[in-house]
């Protein structure tokens, strides 16, 4: 029984002996877990990364700073873009550029982005110096063109970079228009004298130098009362390029209308004068014997083509030929018998025209003879 006993009474635990060890699928479990949430840690870094590198290229990186600056331009929002870093310049930095000292900014503003830049793409390369250059493509009302725009950080604004033109985008204009003081860019109108750092003493054929936004479609051209010129365009499309530009205006139809009655009418008034050679007059006649004044008559049979030409400041009138013709009853001083004088008196003409500040004509006909 004591021996029975002894059988039955569990055997009591070993000081020191090791716990039954885990479950081997427990372990394999858990290191499965701990690789998942690993996994998916590191694909929503990658996300996080993938993200924020798509709105750094969008929103943050060059290529988005020059997509910026080209649309406050297709928008005609002139105040903002010179307001981009990098782009306004000074007298200093336009005359490191090559450019006139002078220009004048007058373009600088929204009236004069009338044009429409689409289908614009853009790309870029790391240059040298931290440069970073980014080519951009488009269409300015149609015309393709490429830019391409060296852009370097300027700053950062928390985690976000700032960014600057280390070129400057502007261009200038060198427009010299003959015949006019007057012209419109993009619809624009100036005047020479307010962007001319000669002011009112500037010169007629004297060119401006204007600067403009690139890229951008300027249309020059003149139409004033008395001149006009086909409107021509000017494609801006390189940073701190100078694009020169000359303008041969006419006289309008009817500024040229205006001239032939000023040449007619100083004709008629030459042919009122009953003298054998009217005072500042073309024509004219030498008698050796004595004219009787009021028999006198002259009269213009053929008035000269009045041909306008370009003049040193504005316009001259062209050498032309006309005819008068002189009727005169004449004493003979040899025999006091009178007899009549009928003849044809072909004379030249030329003249002058120049616009006065005000902006109404000086027309001055004359004989070249007389001059």
């Amino acid at each position: 029984m004591d021996q029975a006993t002894a059988s039955a009474t569990p055997t009591a635990a070993t000081p020191g002996r090791g716990v039954e060890p885990e479950p081997r699928d427990a372990r394999s479990g858990l290191t499965r877990d701990l690789l998942i949430l690993g996994a998916v840690g590191v694909l929503l870094a990658a996300a996080i990364w993938a993200g924020f590198s798509a709105l750094h290229r969008q929103f943050w990186g060059p290529s988005a700073f020059v997509e910026r600056y080209i649309g406050m331009i297709s928008d005609g929002d002139a105040a903002r873009a010179l307001a981009v870093p990098g782009v306004a310049l000074d007298s200093t930095d336009l005359e490191e550029a090559g450019l006139s000292a002078t220009s004048s900014d007058a373009l600088l503003r929204s009236a004069a982005l009338t044009f429409d830049v689409t289908d614009l793409d853009v790309t870029e390369r790391p240059a040298e110096g931290g440069v970073i250059e980014v080519t951009a493509t488009y269409r300015v009302d149609g015309t393709a063109g490429e830019t391409v725009f060296r852009v370097r950080q300027v700053g950062t604004e928390g985690l976000v970079p700032r960014w600057g033109f280390e070129i400057s985008p502007l261009a200038e204009l060198r427009v010299a228009v003959h015949g006019s003081m007057q012209f419109a860019v993009n619809g624009f109108e100036m005047d020479k004298r307010q962007v001319s750092p000669d002011g009112s003493e500037a010169a007629p054929n004297d060119p401006v130098s204007l600067l403009v936004f690139s890229p951008g479609m300027y249309t020059v051209e003149v139409d004033t009362a008395t001149a006009e010129a086909d409107a021509v365009n000017v494609f801006a499309d390189a940073a701190l390029h100078s694009v020169p530009l000359e303008i041969q205006t006419e006289p309008t139809e009817e500024f040229a209308g205006v001239v032939k009655e000023k040449v007619s009418s100083f004709l008629a008034d030459c042919a009122k004068q009953q003298v054998l050679q009217p005072s500042g007059c073309p024509f004219g006649i030498q008698i050796d014997d004595r004219a009787l004044p009021d028999t006198l008559t002259w009269s213009v049979t053929s008035e000269p083509q009045v041909e306008i030409v370009p003049a040193e400041d504005y316009w001259a009138i062209s050498a032309a030929t006309g005819t008068a013709h002189i009727d005169v009853d004449v004493r003979s001083l040899f025999d006091g018998s009178i007899y009549h004088v009928g003849e044809d008196v072909p004379f030249v003409i030329d003249g002058t025209i120049d616009i006065l500040p005000d902006g109404t004509a000086s027309i001055l006909v004359g004989s070249p003879a007389l001059r």
